[in-house]
């Protein structure tokens, strides 16, 4: 990085190249050159200190790896996002990821208790102890940096056993809002799946359709619970309790461990898709209870404007993936006809979108960060204030600008 700095070269860091946002596009910013970095060699369990229930991981260490690492130990992350098979422990850090088991692991900065990195000044480390008061705590600055502040080379993070016992229920709600009225209160109730989403009717249509089964009424639920045998049933009869009172029915374990079995594959259709003339994309956001159902149906009404042209309709579906006690995330699937111009006509679906949740309250990206893709809505977002602070920071810790420009810091 000193080179690099020293001959004005940019540098993208990479660790597992599943950035959905432009986030590892290889833009020079006005530099010489530009240098992608592959960080895969960092790909060690540092240390591990199973009284503390931590561990260090290499920056490259990709989920699968790192999984099977800690559980020589009897230990797991459960850090468990779309992108499992080939994201990079770095890389979670450096887009503040969320995975599905973020209910009861919460996300991955929740797991992170120390971080090194590299910068073209010098090397930054920061955190260790359980807690602490000295100061602000600067591996926050690191956590969603996404490469343009540093290069994150080592994270401790804290680990968890591995569970005893999973156990999976799947319930039917009338209609989206009943079911997120549901999750609102497991939310808020302490009661803590380990897993928890619903989806609307469309997604829920859609996904029994493509699992073989006929799609019960309304819409679907999905909860899931892991630990000691004693802690799933007891968590499990309170949700049970919970969300009958809410108005759900039981619909028991098999549709989750149908959604558990096709989790990890759905990204490689998209391709496959978009080769038959069918365009399918995702965007998430996030808000506070209050604003949820109204940001949906913005969000819903925006995308569906952007594409009811002469190219053909969309099917837009959400579901609710990330609940937290003040909110949770909205996650939207659009399939549509692909037309003779796709990128084109995804990225005016796109911008309708983000205008949409710029406009009612909602965050430009919950987990999918904002590299090339959100960064004209970030100025908004953090506004001229906080902008200007981002840009401070990285002028003391890379002066020249050459950490993987044109990504996440909106311009003065």
């Amino acid at each position: 990085l000193e080179v690099c700095s020293a001959e004005r070269v940019a540098v993208v860091p990479f660790g597992g190249g599943t950035s959905v946002v432009g986030g590892v596009a290889p833009l020079r910013g006005g530099l010489r050159a530009v240098v992608c970095l592959d960080l895969r060699r960092l790909d060690r369990l540092v240390s591990v200190d199973t009284a503390s229930m931590t561990a260090v991981l290499g920056a490259g260490v990709r989920t699968p790896r790192a999984e099977a690492l800690l559980a020589e130990h009897g230990c797991t992350l459960g850090h468990l996002p779309q992108s499992y098979e080939y994201a990079s422990v770095g890389g979670y850090a450096a887009t503040r990821s969320s995975g599905q088991a973020s209910s009861g692991y919460g996300r991955f900065e929740d797991m992170v208790v120390s971080l090194r990195a590299a910068t073209p000044r010098g090397t930054l480390d920061t955190g260790g102890p359980p807690a602490s008061a000295a100061g602000p705590d600067l591996g926050r600055l690191l956590l969603g940096s996404e490469g343009t502040l540093g290069v994150i080379t080592e994270v401790g993070l804290r680990i968890r056993r591995r569970p005893e016992r999973v156990l999976d229920e799947a319930w039917s709600f009338p209609d989206f809002a009943a079911g997120v009225d549901a999750l609102r209160t497991l939310a808020q109730s302490g009661i803590r799946p380990t897993m928890a989403r619903v989806l609307d009717e469309a997604e829920t249509f859609v996904g029994a359709a493509v699992g073989g089964r006929e799609s019960a009424p309304g819409c679907q639920a999905v909860l899931g619970f892991e630990g000691t045998g004693a802690e799933v049933e007891v968590r499990a009869a309170a949700a049970r309790e919970a969300m009958a009172g809410a108005g759900g029915t039981p619909l028991g374990p098999e549709p989750v461990a149908h959604w558990r079995d096709n989790r990890f594959s759905a990204p490689y259709l998209r391709d496959s898709l978009l080769s038959a003339g069918v365009l399918a994309e995702t965007l998430e956001t996030a808000a506070p209870w209050s604003g949820l159902l109204p940001l949906y149906a913005a969000v819903s009404g925006a995308l569906t404007g952007a594409l009811e042209d002469g190219e053909g309709g969309a099917v837009v579906m959400c579901h609710v993936s990330h609940t937290y006690p003040t909110g949770a995330s909205l996650y939207f699937t659009v399939v549509t006809a692909a037309g003779a111009a796709p990128l084109e006509r995804w990225g005016r679906a796109k911008r309708a979108a983000s205008e949409a949740i710029a406009a009612n309250g909602g965050t430009i990206t919950h987990h999918h960060a904002v590299g090339t893709d959100h960064l004209p809505w970030m100025a908004a977002e953090i506004g001229p204030l906080g902008g200007e602070v981002l840009r401070a920071v990285k002028a003391a810790l890379d002066p020249e600008g050459i950490l993987n420009p044109g990504k996440l810091i909106p311009a003065p």
